[in-house]
């Protein structure tokens, strides 16, 4: 592309929503450094000249950063501090036509499956041949592994599936190779990410393949931890816990949303799946697998929730005593078929659920935390800050989980394993002496 100097063009790329995006900036990022083009990620030093916005469209906090931050991007154009500014993710993909006429600005749009298309527009080559090749946006001791694109299910609440398609598998030996591109990037812990990581290979193979996918990247060398994000909970796979009991080097871990423990609430959401069941399932994992850290996800304040819905989510949670809990309150998404029913709940009733509900959770952390005083647990080094070192255990995923605060003189490496004996509990972190490093 030519700019208006003859300074080499740099694109700045900014992620926002999930891990999954995240994968899809690295990508795009490895494409243009494979074309000799200068690309970073969030750049601070605001040195680029041209920006690439890959955005969220799930709900309506997220809709609300992407515009915002696409708006950002424009008026640094209109000062002369860009050149170009390209919108790409899941908003562009759902409201492409509005936004085209709203902020007509911005130079390009394209959705979520268009990366040749911004390849293209950017005058680079798209090089099937880079498979897997990315450049990381995060620290070089992680990253994500998506396994899979798009989800087949039905959930009343929810777009993804109009932003991002049906269900679409990667083959195995296809994600074997990455993982190995990822250890020799200096990559220890991969999470597993997909719309649904269960439905896994029902399209390619015409059977569930994550439990085979899980031994062929546990035989990968130099990988140290494997997470599972995103399982479903309607006919769950349970071959997957024999995965997990057989490979030391897969968490005893598993994000499991659950949405919500209200029969009312999940028939309503089209869950295929009722809370005994879910009781059922959930006592049957923890049987398989002593130990594990079972993490979900709730909504509160979905069209015709009830008082006594929001009492069954927190007796649901007294009960279950799940390790991690995140929660989101109901966005009202067009096209979707929970749109058609009225979105009679206000929001600052929709806060004061989520708070409430989460106010048990809390207790339930803290309870959890205090358990594991006097434990020593391996750790993975993430980061430094404040003069002291952060890092997690098997049991926690970055950013959403928990955090271990290392005391030690020592100089530590993020990506290091240690031994840690906890010495303080807080309601989600922890804090221990350094034992060992590993």
């Amino acid at each position: 592309m030519k700019a208006r100097t003859l300074k080499k063009d740099k694109v700045n790329i900014i992620t926002l929503g999930c891990s999954k995006n995240m994968v899809d900036s690295e990508v795009l990022s490895g494409q243009l450094l494979a074309n000799d083009i200068q690309v970073v990620h969030e750049n601070a030093k605001l040195d680029h000249n041209i920006v690439v916005v890959n955005t969220c469209g799930f709900i309506d906090k997220a809709k609300e950063e992407s515009i915002n931050t696409i708006l950002d991007q424009v008026s640094l154009k209109q000062k002369g501090k860009l050149d170009k500014v390209y919108v790409t993710g899941c908003l562009s993909q759902r409201y492409r036509d509005d936004l085209e006429k709203e902020i007509p600005e911005v130079d390009a749009w394209f959705g979520t499956m268009e990366l040749p298309l911004i390849l293209k527009e950017l005058e680079a080559d798209y090089k099937a041949e880079l498979l897997g090749e990315r450049m990381l946006a995060t620290p070089k001791h992680y990253a994500y592994l998506k396994i899979s694109e798009g989800c087949n299910r039905t959930c009343s609440f929810c777009a993804i599936p109009l932003m991002r398609g049906g269900h679409v598998s990667r083959p195995i030996e296809e994600l074997v190779k990455e993982a190995e591109s990822l250890v020799k990037k200096g990559v220890k812990e991969i999470m597993l990410i997909a719309q649904e990581l269960t439905y896994y290979g029902l399209d390619l193979y015409k059977k569930r393949q994550l439990p085979e996918l899980l031994h062929q990247l546990a035989a990968v060398p130099g990988i140290e931890w494997i997470r599972l994000h995103y399982a479903y909970p309607s006919k769950f796979p349970m071959e997957i816990l024999d995965a997990i009991k057989a490979h030391p080097t897969i968490c005893n871990y598993l994000d499991m949303p659950l949405q919500h423990a209200s029969n009312n609430m999940l028939k309503a959401m089209k869950r295929q799946i009722t809370r005994e069941e879910m009781e059922t399932l959930i006592a049957a994992i923890r049987e398989q697998v002593p130990g594990i850290c079972i993490r979900t996800t709730l909504i509160t304040g979905f069209p015709g929730e009830t008082r006594e819905d929001v009492e069954e989510l927190k007796d649901f949670l007294k009960r279950m005593r799940f390790d991690r809990v995140g929660i989101f309150t109901y966005s009202h998404e067009e096209n979707t078929t929970a749109h058609d029913l009225e979105d009679n709940i206000p929001a600052e009733e929709k806060e004061a659920r989520a708070q409430e509900i989460m106010e048990v959770q809390q207790e339930i952390s803290l309870e959890k935390n205090q358990e594991k005083l006097g434990q020593i647990f391996k750790v993975i080094v993430d980061k430094k800050e404040a003069g002291r070192y952060l890092g997690r255990t098997e049991f926690d995923s970055v950013e959403v989980d928990n955090e271990v605060v290392i005391n030690t003189s020592e100089k530590l490496v993020p990506g290091q394993f240690v031994q840690v004996k906890i010495t303080k509990a807080y309601d989600y972190d922890l804090e221990g002496e350094l034992i060992n490093i590993i």
